[in-house]
């Protein structure tokens, strides 16, 4: 068997990112993001650790390396979108995993996504200012 035959891919969506997730077995835990480095890519604490939360849910965090290609929406979906790709590729390595990434939601597509803006409206549901006179 070979490497690329070990090599598990997956897709992760929230809002409107697109995430293409390449999980490689028998890694040292690097996690690349667009070419860059996670921590390079995202800033803030709380991306950072929505990004690793599926692999140490598992406690498989030193055991594979990650390369993401994301595009499309903001920081946060992008964040959303690898953890869900993360945990899709997991559970086609090992389907025992189901219930712990299941008991901490991360199996799940967050289907919140902005509103659309209907006619006769400033925004979705926010009203033109009326005056009096």
């Amino acid at each position: 068997m070979s490497d690329t035959a070990k090599t598990i891919f997956t897709t992760g969506r929230r809002k409107d990112s697109v995430a293409r997730i390449r999980l490689v077995p028998e890694g040292q835990g690097k996690i690349t993001i667009n070419g860059r480095e996670l921590s390079s890519y995202f800033k803030s604490i709380d991306q950072l650790l929505q990004v690793k939360k599926p692999l140490s849910v598992v406690g498989l965090s030193e055991k594979f390396d990650v390369f993401a290609n994301v595009n499309g929406g903001g920081i946060n979906g992008q964040a959303g979108a690898i953890s869900l790709g993360i945990s899709r590729a997991l559970l086609i390595l090992n389907p025992e995993l189901r219930a712990a990434l299941r008991k901490e939601n991360l199996l799940t597509r967050d289907p919140r996504a902005k509103e659309r803006k209907k006619y006769g409206r400033k925004g979705a549901r926010r009203r033109f200012q009326w005056t009096k006179r």
